[in-house]
């Protein structure tokens, strides 16, 4: 049994690794505000603090966890502040980066560990970039994980805001596709996300290592949405737009869209399935996005009206370009 600190802990993706952590034996321990109205499983030690608290994070490399799991940071400032406060006091700090950070398009068919970290197009990518050269600089013993699109309830659409998603569905609007629709994204359950996960945990064959975790199949996007629709009860009309035309309605699209979602991206997970274990993520869609489809209708108070008043003007522009 390993000592185990989450800082983070109730997120779409961590609360999931916790859960299967403390199945697996792990003592746990949780350090976030406690504000998230998520339950933890029994036996999970929650440290409510602040996570700008110096001394809260004192008190935490004090308490000698073995593995450190950063869910909340993003920018270099805060990583700079977790070596500064955990080095010589875990041993493993194990950072969530983000697949985004990876160049697109890909040269390959798959995307490794290797794939360059470029990505123009949206800062938030390049700030996780940017953290994880601060970690492998760093004299700590550190795991940097890169997830790609991991849900345990939110509605994976194209982008925008879920209720507005529902609201177009409902009232038999378009729903607009970036490209064709045709590009290959890779969903992955946050429960399957977890099982390689917990397995890096304390492990020293981890170390200095980075790995990314996703399933092994892609959909189109335009499955995606007629399967969103379908777990609804409901069917899609799809508007499709070219994603360099989005973002010049919206330029908060691009680094969604053409700094990810507008490209294929599969990925070759064979280096965390070696070292984490073995799993096999969920391949069968209308599972995968059934409880992002549960938890987006019991979430549903309405459309984002400035949001749908765009997505009009926008297919309103496409169809009298002769877009379908």
């Amino acid at each position: 049994m390993s000592k185990i600190l989450f800082i983070g802990g109730t997120g779409t993706i961590s609360l999931a690794c916790v859960n299967h952590a403390v199945a697996k034996g792990h003592d746990v321990s949780v350090f976030n505000r406690g504000k998230s109205g998520e339950t933890l499983p029994e036996g999970v030690r929650q440290i409510t603090g602040d996570l700008n608290d110096d001394t809260a994070y004192a008190q935490l490399a004090s308490m000698g966890f073995d593995s450190i799991c950063q869910f909340l940071a993003f920018t270099p400032g805060q990583v700079e502040r977790d070596i500064r406060f955990f080095a010589g006091h875990t041993g493993q700090y194990l950072f969530i980066s983000s697949a985004s950070a990876y160049e697109k398009p890909v040269d390959s068919s798959r995307v490794t560990e290797k794939t360059p970290l470029i990505n123009p197009h949206w800062q938030y990518s390049r700030d996780k970039a940017a953290c994880e050269e601060l970690i492998t600089a760093a004299d700590i013993p550190s795991t940097i994980v890169r997830p790609s699109h991991t849900m345990r309830h939110k509605l994976p659409n194209p982008f925008g805001d879920e209720g507005t998603f529902i609201h177009r569905l409902r009232a038999g609007k378009p729903i607009i596709v970036q490209g064709d629709g045709t590009s290959l994204w890779t969903l992955t359950k946050a429960e399957d996300f977890a099982i390689p996960f917990v397995g890096l945990l304390a492990n020293s064959a981890a170390i200095n290592e980075i790995f990314h975790i996703t399933g092994d199949v892609g959909f189109t996007w335009n499955a995606i949405v007629h399967s969103l629709a379908k777990g609804m009860g409901l069917t899609a009309k799809l508007q499709h737009v070219a994603s360099d035309a989005l973002t010049k309605f919206d330029p908060e699209f691009e680094g969604s869209l053409l700094g990810d979602k507008s490209h294929c991206a599969l990925f070759d997970n064979s280096k965390v399935k070696r070292i984490g274990g073995d799993f096999q993520a969920e391949t069968d869609l209308d599972k995968i996005l059934a409880g992002p489809v549960a938890g987006a209708l019991a979430r549903y108070a309405g459309p984002n009206a400035e949001t749908d008043a765009l997505y009009d003007r926008i297919v309103a522009w496409s169809e009298s370009a002769g877009n379908s």
